[in-house]
C-alpha cells in the first residue's frame, strides 16, 4: 500500500539540523516497501504517482510517497543517504549544477549523457530515459500578440524589444550565467524587466500588464492563459530534460522497475505534460487521479513493452 509521507521531517534531514540521526521512519528502507521522493510541484507528484502505480502493479513491492521536498538537493540528499530509493523527477540542468557541481551545457545529448555517467559513477545510480519532456526557463506571449506579428522564436522578438514588459522570476533577474545577464549577451535587452513572483508572470501576461514573461515550459498555466512559448533558437537556456532516479540496488532486486521507466521514457511530451499539471493546479484533480486516468488512457504502455521484446 503507498502512504504519503510529507515534508516536515524531511527538512530536518538535509538541513543537518540533526547531524547524524536519520529521518525517523526513513533510516532503514524495508525491502518490501520503496520510497519514492517528489518535490512540492503538481508535476514531480504526478509523475510519482504514476512510478507507483506501476511498480505496485507489477512487482509485489509496496511504495511510500514522500512528498512536498524542497529543492533537487534535497531529493539529491535523501538518496545518497539511503532515506529514499527513487526520484520521480531530476532534471538535466538543475543536477549538472546542483549534485554534480558542473558547468552548463546547452547541447541536450551531451547533458543528458554526462548526468547518466557520473550518476552511475559518483552515486551508483540510474538516471533513467527522459520522460520525452522538459521543464525549462522559456520565453512567452499572447498566442495573439504572436500571430499579429509572427512570432516564433525569441529572436524574432528583437524589432520590438526596447517597447516591450518583461515580467520575470525574482530569482532569474540576479541568476549567474543563464540569468537575465547572460540572456542580454546571447539575444538582447528589453524595454522594461519587472520582477515578479512567478506565479503572478502569466496572468501579468494574458491581461496585458506584462508584454513578454518568463515561464516553465511544462507549467499548465500556460494552458490555462493561453500563451505561447517561443523556440529558444540561440540555446541560451539549458537543457532540463526530465527523468527519474533509481539508486542501483533496487533496479538489482527488481529489475522490473528498469523496464517501466524505459516503457514511460519519450511518452510525455512538453504539451502533455502541460495538460497534465492544468488538470491538477487549474481543475484541482488530486495528482494521483491525474496519473491513473494517463495510464490507463495508454494502457499501461503496455504495448510500448511489447514492442521491445
Amino acid at each position: 500500500m503507498k502512504r504519503n509521507i510529507y515534508k516536515g521531517c524531511i527538512v530536518v534531514m538535509l538541513l543537518g539540523m540533526l547531524a547524524g540521526c536519520s529521518l525517523p521512519g526513513l533510516a532503514s528502507t524495508s525491502k518490501e516497501t520503496l520510497k519514492i521522493g517528489a518535490l512540492g510541484t503538481s508535476e514531480s507528484q504526478i509523475l510519482a504517482e504514476m512510478l507507483s502505480i506501476m511498480i505496485e502493479r507489477e512487482t509485489d513491492a509496496d511504495t511510500d510517497l514522500v512528498t512536498h521536498l524542497g529543492s533537487s538537493i534535497v531529493q539529491h540528499q535523501g538518496m545518497t543517504r539511503g532515506d529514499l530509493d527513487i526520484t520521480s523527477t531530476r532534471y538535466t540542468g538543475t543536477d549538472l549544477s546542483g549534485a554534480l557541481g558542473m558547468e552548463p551545457i546547452t547541447n541536450p545529448e551531451k547533458a543528458l549523457g554526462i548526468v547518466k555517467r557520473e550518476f552511475q559513477e559518483r552515486f551508483n545510480q540510474t538516471w533513467a530515459p527522459t520522460y520525452g519532456f522538459e521543464n525549462s526557463y522559456s520565453v512567452a506571449v499572447t498566442k495573439e500578440f504572436a500571430e499579429k506579428n509572427n512570432i516564433e522564436t525569441v529572436s524574432d522578438l528583437e524589432p520590438y524589444a526596447g517597447e516591450l514588459r518583461f515580467g520575470v522570476d525574482n530569482a532569474w533577474i540576479n541568476r549567474k550565467g543563464d540569468g537575465y545577464d547572460g540572456f542580454q549577451e546571447t539575444y538582447f535587452s528589453f524595454g522594461e524587466v519587472f520582477p515578479m513572483n512567478v506565479g503572478l508572470v502569466y496572468q501579468a501576461a494574458a491581461s496585458g500588464k506584462m508584454d513578454v514573461v518568463l515561464a516553465y515550459s511544462s507549467d499548465g498555466r500556460i494552458k490555462e492563459f493561453d500563451l505561447k512559448v517561443l523556440e529558444d533558437d540561440r540555446k541560451f537556456f539549458p537543457p532540463y530534460d526530465a527523468s527519474p532516479v533509481i539508486v542501483n540496488k533496487v533496479i538489482e532486486k527488481y529489475p522490473k522497475i528498469k523496464e517501466i521507466t524505459e516503457r514511460l521514457s519519450g511518452q510525455i511530451s512538453t504539451e502533455t505534460m502541460q495538460e497534465l499539471n492544468y488538470n491538477a493546479d487549474v481543475k484541482l484533480m488530486n495528482p494521483r487521479k491525474v496519473a491513473e486516468q494517463f495510464l490507463e488512457k495508454h494502457n499501461y504502455f503496455e504495448d510500448t513493452a511489447k514492442e521491445g521484446q
